[in-house]
């Protein structure tokens, strides 16, 4: 079901509130341009702490622990052995894993918005909003109290949460690890429930809802066909035992993180046998990856406060509509312009500052080249002009 409400905005009220966004725009920019610069020293520190650490770190037999190597950085391998079982209390679930991890979804009703916008001779505009109605499965609680429209749309609070159940002990021969090196360990995959726990499930869930068993997963409810407002979908994943690799400050008969000279604390985890220079290139190559999701995301957020910021100059052209929107054509290429300029030469002096001789050296090269083509251009043309 949809609703549909329909406001108007003065042209002055418009340019107030876009003086409002190219201030918040402005203020992006900012913040933009002190994570790229701040993006570019994590990643600085991060390679040379793994440099570093991969120069230095010991292999170890994780069967029996040298006190000489008490705070050096070590790298163990071997298989992880546990007596504990994590368990969901909920609904008394108990599985010989490292980790059991509860996913739950509630159908509910759901509210989504839409807005269009039409701009009049004069500069006002009018804003039409749509408000649709519907249910669906979700994870996130929707309290229907701050819908638009709540008439008939209750939904109950959401009791049942996503839960992280994991052991408490665990190691690897004489390692013990702890909770944030168990967490670490991510190869998680799905647990399905077999059909014949339902009633069990049951009698720990309790008579509040009926509890089925549907393609492994738990439904409350009493029809999965004909789900209800308020039915629970429950689904688990587990991070089963198997081989796992560490690298870490030896700490007694533990790790924890190892403070580098260059500035980050090192503690590698992952599952299964790893080599320490396997665990350190895929290290490397994560930051790699991080170091340009965050160039990218500071250089996309770059153009929108750029355009947040020049999105006045389209409002006060708004008095006659078409102009508007070639100013805002125009502004928007402009803008776009601006954040990778201002985004590439943030990250250019971020690399000067925090790798100067590297900078120094990739500017030799550049002029050299620049000189050498240079110079070979000055020939061909003094060649063809002796032969004209």
């Amino acid at each position: 079901m949809q609703y549909q409400e329909t406001t108007s905005v003065s042209w002055f009220g418009r340019i107030k509130n876009s003086a409002v966004g190219a201030l918040v725009g402005f203020f992006a920019i900012i913040a933009m341009i002190c994570l790229l610069f701040w993006n570019e020293g994590r990643a600085v520190t991060t390679a040379r702490s793994l440099e570093e650490g991969a120069g230095i770190v010991i292999s170890v037999d994780a069967n029996s622990i040298d006190p000489a190597n008490e705070g050096k950085l070590v790298h163990v391998t071997g298989r992880v052995v546990t007596n504990d079982k994590p368990s969901d209390p909920d609904f008394g679930i108990t599985v010989t894993t490292l980790q059991l991890l509860r996913s739950v979804e509630m159908y509910q009703w759901i509210e989504e918005t839409s807005s269009e916008s039409t701009t009049s001779l004069g500069g006002s505009e009018e804003i039409t909003t749509t408000y649709s109605y519907s249910t669906g499965w979700s994870e996130q609680e929707h309290d229907s109290s701050n819908f638009r429209y709540p008439q008939g749309r209750d939904n109950p609070p959401m009791e049942i949460r996503r839960g992280y159940f994991p052991v408490e002990n665990a190691s690897i021969g004489e390692f013990r690890l702890s909770s944030s090196v168990i967490a670490m360990i991510d190869n998680q995959e799905p647990l399905k429930l077999p059909e014949s726990n339902e009633e069990a499930i049951q009698d720990v869930f309790g008579t509040a809802k009926r509890v089925h068993i549907v393609n492994g997963n738990i439904y409350l409810g009493n029809d999965p066909q004909n789900p209800q407002v308020g039915d629970y979908r429950v689904s688990y994943r587990v991070v089963p035992i198997g081989p796992a690799s560490v690298i870490g400050r030896q700490t007694g008969n533990g790790f924890t993180e190892y403070q580098t000279v260059a500035g980050d604390r090192l503690l590698l985890v992952n599952d299964g046998v790893l080599t320490a220079e396997q665990m350190f290139k895929d290290a490397e190559r994560d930051n790699a990856i991080l170091t340009w999701v965050l160039r990218a995301a500071g250089v996309f957020f770059l153009v929108v406060g750029f355009s947040m910021v020049l999105g006045l100059l389209g409002v006060i052209a708004d008095v006659i509509p078409f102009l508007g929107s070639i100013v805002r054509l125009g502004t928007g290429l402009v803008a776009w312009c601006l954040g990778t300029l201002v985004g590439t030469l943030t990250i250019a002096v971020a690399w000067f500052w925090y790798r100067p001789l590297v900078s120094l050296a990739v500017i030799i090269v550049g002029v050299a080249i620049s000189w050498y083509f240079g110079q070979r251009a000055k020939k061909k043309a003094g060649v063809t002009t002796a032969a004209a």
